[in-house]
């Protein structure tokens, strides 16, 4: 059994009081001692102590947070707020920010002080909503400028900038909501995560569905055994519509344009290539597409199906990836250099657990063109199998997971009289909210969901060498027998925008 004592400061909170005793407050990180520990933690509560946190150890923990959260948490070290409310300061309020803006806003205890986009048209929407708050185009200005006048951030934007703001925003101790996935490269998430430890920071993953009964059902379920142990897993994500909506064919126009007078395009592209702007296929919400930008379908949904899962088996990083492929985006070598494929099939090994039966555990993705074999998805046979799911299948049965509703336990016949575990409602944004106050401790915190992300994403780096089975070493983080493959674990970010590390 884990003992975790929690410790919060007791001194008074102003402004200045908090941060003239900085140097003096308790962080408090539970490290893994020993590879082969028992299971017991102990505790480094010093600034000195955090200078003797290795990486092996940093390892190890977010290994073992994982496994058991929500209980191994990082977050809360530094949770109460010097306001009688949260100062908050959304970063991209178009699209997915739009929404993260309004559920925030929702909450009694936060105000939204400050906001940024780099989009006019969407910073002059969201003003309209938040009268007063001091609006922004860069978010390092934004940074520098709010300085202790804000305690947290959210961060909405396009993939390839969630790092560079959201380590940025870490580093200056404020609390970081960040959308799905976490980063876009797996160096990024490793960096982000460490951070995270380091500042004792609240952190979310914008992973919504982790709060539903559906979700927390799933877990629950897994973790108890109710389908006994689990020797397979199925995930899918097959939304109707989304090939053509957003994983565009490509490659790029041979030319460019002129960016609107609203947007600004050199802020937008960020860490990225520059590269000419064209009209429809990038700003808004086409970026996904694109290799620069996005993380393709597989990062961008395969944190939600892949949440309950993750927390529910406790699992570890992954020991192999292997991709297969669109046929013509294979083919195509423009299309390899530039955008992600329309489809995948991807296939992940895990080290087992009590909860897996077996030496491991074989998880399959399937998107776009590929789905599920026919005789799994025949299990479920009361309507169309559904379209972003996750089946699990046991020793003693099976359990479908579907985004946002209530998982399935089959055959039905033999569950139909369990009953099913009972939740408070949760709301992700406000639960986010409450930790950085200091009430809860969050659901999707970076040490937890960021060895999920880093398993998720080295399945983009499989995609982008379609057939070849890479082995995966966590700690070094290291593709072990294809050497080409580690080149895609980090990008070289442009000029000028080098930011923790990269």
């Amino acid at each position: 059994m884990v003992r975790l004592d929690r410790f919060r400061r007791k001194t008074p909170e102003p402004r200045a009081a908090r941060a003239a005793g900085a140097e003096r407050s308790w962080l408090v990180f539970l490290i893994l001692s020993k590879p082969d520990a028992t299971g017991y933690y102990r505790r480094m509560t010093s600034h000195a102590s955090v200078a003797r946190f290795t990486r092996r150890q940093f390892l190890q923990t977010t290994v073992l947070a994982g496994a058991a959260a929500p209980f191994v948490v990082p977050a809360g070290l530094h949770g109460a707020s010097a306001n009688s409310k949260l100062n908050h300061a959304c970063i991209g309020v178009g699209g997915m920010g739009w929404n993260d803006l309004n559920s925030f806003l929702q909450h009694p205890r936060l105000q939204i002080v400050a906001l940024c986009d780099v989009d006019a048209n969407h910073l002059a929407k969201a003003s309209q909503a938040v009268p007063g708050a001091r609006c922004y185009s860069d978010w390092r200005e934004l940074l520098a400028q709010e300085g202790d006048r804000i305690d947290s951030v959210n961060v909405s934007v396009p993939d390839h900038m969630h790092f560079a703001i959201a380590h940025s925003a870490i580093e200056k101790g404020k609390h970081v909501y960040c959308q799905k996935p976490l980063c876009h490269d797996v160096a990024e998430v490793r960096a982000l995560t460490e951070a995270s430890i380091k500042k004792g920071v609240i952190t979310q993953l914008g992973t919504q569905m982790a709060a539903g009964i559906g979700d927390r059902t799933t877990v629950q379920w897994l973790r108890t055994g109710v389908v006994g142990k689990i020797k397979h897993a199925y995930l899918c994500s097959n939304r109707p519509g989304a090939v053509e909506t957003y994983r565009l064919l490509g490659p790029r126009p041979a030319s460019g344009q002129s960016p609107p007078a609203s947007l600004n395009w050199e802020l937008w592209t960020g860490t990225a290539p520059m590269r000419p702007f064209a009209p429809d296929i990038y700003h808004p919400t086409k970026w996904r597409a694109w290799q620069d930008f996005g993380t393709g379908w597989s990062g961008d949904i395969g944190c939600h199906i892949f949440d309950a899962t993750w927390k529910g088996l406790g699992l570890k990083p992954a020991l192999t990836v292997q991709a297969e492929v669109q046929s013509s985006w294979e083919k195509s070598p423009a299309r390899r250099a530039d955008t992600w494929p329309q489809a995948n099939h991807i296939t992940w090994t895990f080290p087992g657990n009590d909860l897996i039966a077996g030496s491991g555990l074989t998880v399959e993705w399937f998107d776009g063109e590929f789905y599920p074999p026919k005789d799994i998805r025949a299990l479920y046979s009361l309507e169309d199998y559904p379209p972003e799911s996750a089946m699990l299948i046991g020793t003693e049965g099976a359990l479908l997971y579907q985004l946002g509703r209530s998982p399935t336990l089959l055959p039905e016949a033999k569950f139909e009289k369990l009953e099913r575990p009972k939740f408070e409602p949760r709301d992700h944004y406000h639960h986010f909210v409450d930790a950085c106050l200091g009430l809860t401790k969050t659901e999707s915190f970076f040490a937890q969901t960021g060895p999920m992300t880093e398993s998720i994403l080295l399945g983009t780096v499989a995609i982008r060498l379609p057939g070849q089975k890479l082995e995966w070493n966590h700690e070094p983080m290291k593709v072990t027998n294809l050497a080409d493959a580690n080149k895609f674990l980090r990008r070289k970010y442009r000029q000028g925008w080098s930011t923790g590390g990269f």
